[in-house]
């Protein structure tokens, strides 16, 4: 069908017109916006931002030298957890000291509560460690091995770490780590290790994460110093062990603190997103009424 002469072709579909279904006029590429949602990073951000996932990789790297320390007989169960003790008073503190108390009066949440919460918690995995001891015991321990390096992988994997996505669970990360921690617990010598190990997981992959939250959003540069020392703590415990492992932790490290973002910064000036009237329509009036 040849368009009738003089008539003007209109984007209308209520109108019938001499024009076929697919016919577009010169007008068509006038409405073309590119980049209209692309977000313009700078590199200090993103490097601050990356400080999430350095923070959750040394814990837990920590976690497996505490474990591996334990199990060598080099670090006494007591000794821990009286490290572990003192560092939650200390952390605890300074949660609150953060922000003035806000959270917790938002949250209405008491210290006695909390104390209760903390005795309940010690007093059942103390109860339960002599099977949480035993619990393994049929299973070889290279499964046991696999089984913790898998956890602790989707752990890493499925941590909240400020991104808005459909992949993130802190429920399922915090149980996948909880679940490699009673794993590695059931190879220690003694039903105490096992409870001091549990703990310690608790410490570190789920109350270390909150303060590190609130670090991050009330004091960022007590966050980045906390963020650096920690970090080289854990490659300090990892020398010990293997310097080759030392040395590849440490690189790993550089390269999403630094060599990452570099990257994201680089490619984002390529970045090339097209929009104009092909896109699908969107509702911006609120609905919400029509719901009643």
């Amino acid at each position: 069908m040849e368009p009738a002469p003089g008539r003007r072709w209109q984007k209308v579909l209520y109108e019938r017109q001499p024009f076929p279904d697919n016919y577009v006029d010169q007008r068509f590429l006038e409405e073309l916006r590119k980049n209209v949602h692309a977000r313009r990073y700078r590199y200090r951000a993103v490097v601050f931002q990356s400080g999430a996932v350095v923070q959750q990789l040394c814990s837990v790297c920590v976690f497996v030298l505490t474990w591996w320390y334990m199990d060598a007989g080099m670090l006494s169960p007591q000794g821990l957890f009286g490290a572990a003790l003192l560092s939650s008073l200390l952390g605890y503190v300074l949660c609150d000291a953060v922000d003035g108390g806000a959270g917790r009066r938002e949250s209405g949440r008491t210290r006695w509560a909390d104390l209760k919460s903390t005795l309940v918690f010690g007093a059942f995995t103390y109860g339960f460690s002599p099977v949480l001891k035993t619990l393994t015991e049929s299973i070889s321990t290279d499964t046991i091995y696999a089984m913790s390096a898998l956890m602790l992988l989707g752990h890493l994997i499925f941590f909240d770490y400020g991104a808005n996505a459909a992949i993130v669970s802190s429920t399922l990360s915090l149980n996948m780590a909880l679940f490699a921690s009673v794993c590695l617990a059931s190879r220690l010598p003694r039903s105490l290790h096992a409870f001091v190990m549990v703990t310690f997981a608790m410490q570190i992959f789920a109350l270390w994460p909150m303060l590190q939250k609130k670090l991050k959003a009330q004091t960022p540069r007590c966050y980045v110093g906390v963020t650096v020392l920690f970090a080289l703590a854990a490659l300090a415990g990892l020398a010990t062990v293997s310097s080759v492992g030392a040395v590849l932790f440490a690189l790993l490290l550089l390269a999403i603190s630094c060599l990452c973002p570099y990257c994201l910064i680089r490619l984002q000036l390529l970045k090339d997103n097209i929009h104009g009237p092909w896109d699908e329509a969107e509702i911006k009036e609120d609905l919400s009424r029509f719901l009643m």
